[in-house]
């Protein structure tokens, strides 16, 4: 039975469909106009389908094509900034957090601490990096982007190797120690987790 003109699943549900990328597969959601999530190879389960969501090929959805078009473009170093509209779904400070990773510039970091800082919460640097992990846009919201305050890499929902991948992408310094050479406000930022972690 053919469907009414001007509707079609990608209106009414979840669509999904994988994409390539040099730290492996991707999953890419979204509904109507609006990308919700980013499925990492490194994350477990992140690249399994929910069962409410249809799979759909390469040029059916707009949303879906126009980011991996961008993600490519990302990955072949000529695209800094992302333009897609997006719709994350989570709490209020988590929805915070997320606004704050997308204003770290590309080839810049910040540390869990200077995130805390700037939504006014500075004593939440642990709940910073559980919102991290709950990113459900990780590369479009770039949590890669955060370190620890010793500069050193931390948790990546894909895996430290894509995370280290990413930032070298980016043209991030990173020594033999798995340091960055530099983040914002080194100093003030130690100083804020030392003060948490008391």
């Amino acid at each position: 039975m053919n469907e009414p003109v001007g509707s079609s699943p990608i209106q009414e549900e979840f669509c999904c469909r994988y994409t390539a990328s040099p730290i492996g597969k991707l999953l890419l959601v979204g509904k109507f106009d609006a990308l919700h999530h980013v499925g990492l190879p490194g994350d477990k389960g992140a690249l399994v389908p929910e069962s409410d969501w249809h799979f759909v090929e390469e040029g059916v959805s707009a949303i879906l094509d126009k980011a991996a078009y961008q993600l490519d473009e990302y990955f072949a170093g000529c695209r800094h900034l992302f333009d897609l509209t997006l719709a994350p779904v989570g709490t209020a400070f988590q929805i915070a957090v997320w606004n704050q990773l997308s204003g770290i510039p590309f080839g810049e970091t910040r540390s869990y601490a200077e995130i805390a800082a700037a939504i006014g919460k500075s004593a939440a640097v642990r709940a910073v990096g559980a919102a991290n992990r709950c990113n459900p846009l990780p590369i479009v919201v770039p949590c890669h982007r955060v370190v620890g305050s010793n500069r050193h890499l931390t948790g990546f929902v894909g895996g430290l190797p894509a995370k280290l991948s990413l930032l070298t992408l980016e043209g991030v310094d990173i020594d033999d120690l798995g340091r960055v050479s530099h983040i914002e406000n080194d100093q003030a930022a130690s100083d804020k987790d030392r003060n948490v972690s008391k």
